[in-house]
Order: C-alpha cells, then sequence, then structure tokens
C-alpha cells in the first residue's frame, strides 16, 4: 500500500485528516484491525479530475455492509489525497 500514495498524502476518514505517509501506513493498520473489514470494488469512474471508486466495505462494524466512494487525487501516478464518503 505504501506504494500507492506519496510522501505528503493525505486521508479523509470518519471526520479525520490523517497526513503523511507513515500516519496513513499506521491509519490503515487500525483501521483493519477495528474493522476486520473487506473491500469489494463496484465501479471506477473518473469526476472533477478525480479516481472514484465505489466499493461495498463488509466488516465487524454496524451496518455492515455498506458502499462508500474512495475518491483519490493523483499526482505523478501517487495518490496525493483520499476521500472516503
Amino acid at each position: 500500500m505504501a506504494e500507492c500514495f506519496a510522501e505528503h498524502a493525505v486521508v479523509r476518514d470518519e471526520s479525520q485528516t490523517i497526513e503523511g505517509l507513515a500516519a496513513i501506513k499506521r491509519w490503515k493498520a487500525e483501521t483493519k484491525r477495528k474493522y476486520s473489514h473487506t473491500v469489494a470494488p463496484l465501479e471506477v469512474a473518473q469526476r472533477d479530475g478525480k479516481t472514484v471508486l465505489k466499493a461495498k466495505l463488509t466488516g465487524n462494524f454496524p451496518g455492515s455492509p455498506v458502499t462508500l466512494e474512495f475518491s483519490f487525487t493523483l499526482e505523478d501516478g501517487k495518490i496525493v489525497l483520499l476521500e472516503i464518503h
């Protein structure tokens, strides 16, 4: 996963902002441990200069499964911004 993100990348998820590659790695590990979730891609589209992935998340959280959108902003082939809605 680390190869996908730029060193200065930002993730916005669950009303929090995670900045920098090291913090993103910790966020990813904590999220996986907390929710034991899987992600099943449903569709991908380009919207407003972003790559938007719609995916079904199933895991150990209220309301599972849910469908979320992952909006990626890329720069030089790396993710610089990921927003999860």
